[in-house]
Formats: C-alpha cells, structure tokens, sequence
C-alpha cells in the first residue's frame, strides 16, 4: 500500500450512476484535480427484482451517458476511476453490462486503460460449504436460511469491504468495475490506501457515497467533493448554488442507518460520537473527531433473491361514497367472493396457499397499511390495486380477470340491481415474474478476498486482452 500523503482529493459525480449529474459541476470538480473519481452504481432500494432477473434500475443509456463522462473525464486528468455494485444488484450478468458500456465508450472516445472487475456473485457450492462449517450467521431480523434456500436463488451476492478495490488499485487498475459493495467502501479505499485515518476516510465516504443528497435543498443529482487530512475532512458541492451546513452534513448519518452514531462495515464500524461538524465556509462543512473500531472478526453481508412466482396487477378507483363509507366491508365480501370463485375455477389444482391476492387502497392507507395514525377516510375517491402472484403467469392473469369482474359488479346494500362499483383504465396488466428477498446473514471468510475474484483486462479503444496475474503489480490470489 502506498505511503501517507498530508491530503487526499475524492470527487463522487453523483449518488448512482445513472441517476445524473450536471456537467457543469464535474467539469468544476476536475478543475479541483482529485485524485480518485468514485461512484455507487446499485442498491436493494428498488427491490429484489433487479438483482433476481439481472435488470438495472435506471436506464442503460442514462447509465453510460454518465460512465462515459467518468470515463472521460478520469482519463483526461489521469486518476482511478472506481465503481461499485454494477448494475444495480453487483450480480456476474450486471458487472458484465458495464464491462462492455466501458469497451463500448472506449472504442467511441479513443481511450485505453487497465481495467480491474472484481467479481460479488457468489458461488452456491462455497457458500453451502461455509454453512456446514458454521461460518454464516444470522443478522437481525434474518428469514431461514439452509442448503435449500442457496439452491432457489437466482442470484446471491457478497457485499465487499474496502480491501478488494485497494488490492485492485494496488495492482494498476486504471478503472475498477466492481459488483455489489459496500457505498462507502468505494470511497473509503482510496484514501485509506494512502494513510488516511479510518475514522476520516469511511465518514467522508459515507457523506460522498451519495452525491450531493446531503446538501441543504438539493434541486437534482449532482456532484460532492471531499478534501480529507490526518485529522479532519472537508466537503463541498462543485455547484455553486448548492450549500453544506453542519446540521445537512450531521443529518446524513441517519439515511439508511438504525443508529446514526454506529455505522457497521466488513472490517469494523464507524463510531461518530466524537464527530464535529464546523463552517469551512460559506459552503462547505468540517468534520472532525470521527473514529472506527476495527473488528474482531471480519465479515461480508450477503443478498440474495428467489423467484416466488408471477404477478398480474389491475388498477381501479372507487367514486362513489356509499362505497368509500363502507370500503373495508366491501374489500372483504370481495375478497371472499375471488376466493370463491378461484375455487370453482381450479378446484384441487389450486391450493389457497399456492397463490396470494392482496389489495393496497390509496387515499385510506395505501402508503403505511396499519401503521396509518388517520383512520377516517378524507378523500373524495380511492385508488385500488389488485396484486395477484401465482405459481405461473397464466393462473396469475386469470384471477387478475376474475378480480376485474367481480371488483366490477359486486353490489352493496344499499344499491340493488347490476351496478358498476370500479373505474378501471385499462385491462389487467401482467408483470411477469416476481421475486423476494431471501437473505440477511453474514459470512466469516479467512481473508478480505476470498469471495470477490478479480480480473484484470488491458482496455485500447474498446479491444481486450486479459493480463496474466504476472502483469500486473500484485498477484490476483483472491480466488475460491
């Protein structure tokens, strides 16, 4: 690993790549001359669908229109480009989508690098092996997790730390694409490599690890810079028309955290007790006083995800206020009533079990379902959504239509005769497979590397040539 150096220069173009940024504000920040371009490129934000079908959650031209200004820009100036979780879930089929947008922007732009892609995808046969040997545990609150659950999942992938991508860095890479990893660890690596105090390195990663969300009154994705030293850090949005402030600094430790004081990685948590935040001026904030607990034993979070079948969905809304008085004794005759009629339609071929049906009412309690504190129903009319997941799509479609039916027709007590109770816009809509979340444990590996295999692949003008581990400076030893 390299020496101390008295300061190290981070710029994270924005909170997901692919979510955007403004080119003005990137352009700024090169003129600041950082030392290391980093970006997160995923999340279990948008659910377990990405990771178990291999789709991305932002679009893949949005994607590589903002890989390419990385690209570009990292290049022109002669710094590591370092990206985590690729494609949304870090999963082998996603990390390979951004390996070819990155061949494609170089043969486009004329560039050429070494390319470091460190593989998250785990290997069911390690992971069924390091269950028999007691060496993965449950996190809390963590559902079943055996030998069988393994085999049922599509995809299931490790969370790397901070030592994969120094390992790659150390190496040469030029560009790291790495799958699913820590959001601070992309930005921790550098700064740590060059002597920076960890307490310092993984509190400023956590503030770039999401762009500019963590400035007052942020108008879109953007930009955030941060100047870290021995004993403090310093962050400012390259947009001038953005501000930092210690309390929009301070608060940024409570997103995606149970405890805004104790933020837990592979190799230690982050302890902010200590931390405080300061005016560096008018924009920007110093933090100071942070410190990290180095762990006992090293672990790496694990996720996965499982097709639990397929999905039709059909929207309506509700108008009438005889109906929206009454909505909870309707919704249950109606439930009833499908669960009647699904009987009649399948017989024994389908068991109640085999399928769900579940309706969310929007304008009642749709965003917060029995945790809603308003019981009385304010709105003129209801917005209903009819979920149907079966064993297959086509058994899925078929109660969707039954529920379109009988939603349509079911009648009240006060109204007598065929009545229309839902305003349907259109027809069932069929979403194809589904898929859960099934994993929320942790793996005790003997070593940081184990479970991300890396390769190195020399890029000239979108042409590869993969580098034998002689290459390059440090060897790739972190295989299964």
């Amino acid at each position: 690993m390299a020496g101390t150096s008295s300061e190290i220069r981070v710029l994270s173009p924005t909170g997901v790549c692919g979510s955007g940024f403004l080119e003005s504000s990137f352009e700024t920040a090169l003129r600041w001359q950082p030392h290391v371009i980093g970006c997160d490129a995923g999340s279990t934000d948008p659910g377990p669908a990405y990771l178990g079908a291999s789709r991305t959650a932002f679009p893949k031209d949005a994607i590589e229109r903002d890989l390419r200004l990385m690209l570009r820009g990292a290049r022109r100036i002669g710094v590591p480009l370092v990206v985590g979780s690729a494609g949304t879930g870090g999963n082998d089929a996603q990390l390979e989508l951004m390996r070819g947008l990155a061949r494609k922007i170089a043969a486009e732009e004329g560039l050429g690098f070494t390319l470091a892609l460190i593989h998250a995808e785990q290997d069911k046969a390690y992971l069924k092996r390091r269950l028999r040997e007691g060496r993965v545990k449950p996190l809390d609150p963590a559902p079943p997790f055996d030998e069988a659950t393994i085999d049922r999942s599509e995809h299931i992938v490790g969370m790397m730390g901070a030592e994969p991508f120094q390992r790659a860095l150390a190496a040469g890479a030029d560009v790291v694409l790495a799958g699913r990893a820590s959001d601070t660890a992309v930005f921790a690596s550098y700064p740590l490599m060059h002597g920076i105090p960890a307490g310092i390195a993984w509190h400023a990663a956590k503030i770039l690890e999401c762009g500019a969300a963590s400035v007052v009154s942020r108008r879109t994705p953007d930009c955030m810079f941060a100047w870290l030293r021995a004993d403090h850090f310093v962050v400012e949005a390259p947009d001038p028309a953005l501000r930092c402030t210690p309390q929009s600094i301070a608060s940024h430790s409570l997103y995606e955290n149970a405890d805004p004081f104790r933020l837990v990685e592979c190799s230690g948590t982050l302890d902010l007790t200590g931390s405080r935040y300061e005016p560096a001026g008018e924009r920007s904030v110093r933090v100071t006083g942070s410190a990290f607990e180095h762990a006992a034993r090293y672990t790496v979070k694990l996720e996965g995800a499982e097709r639990i079948g397929y999905q039709s969905i059909l929207i309506g809304s509700i108008r009438d206020p005889y109906f929206i008085r009454q909505i909870d004794d309707w919704l249950a005759r109606l439930r009833k009533r499908i669960h009647e009629r699904v009987t009649q339609v399948y017989g024994a071929g389908l068991k109640p079990d085999e399928f769900t049906f579940n309706i969310r009412v929007y304008g009642k309690d749709g965003t917060m379902g029995p945790l809603e504190p308003v019981k009385e129903i304010r709105s003129h009319e209801l917005a209903l959504v009819f979920e149907v997941t079966a064993p297959t799509q086509e058994i899925a479609s078929s109660i969707a239509g039954i529920t379109r039916h009988q939603a349509l027709h079911l009648p009240i007590p006060e109204w007598s005769g065929l009545i229309t109770a839902l305003a349907c816009p259109y027809n069932h809509l069929d979403r194809g497979a589904v898929y859960s979340f099934n994993v929320n444990h942790v793996v005790e590996p003997d070593d940081p590397y184990e479970m991300f295999p890396m390769e190195f692949i020399r890029v000239e003008r979108g042409a590869e040539r993969r580098l034998a581990a002689a290459e390059v400076e440090l060897a790739t030893d972190g295989r299964r």
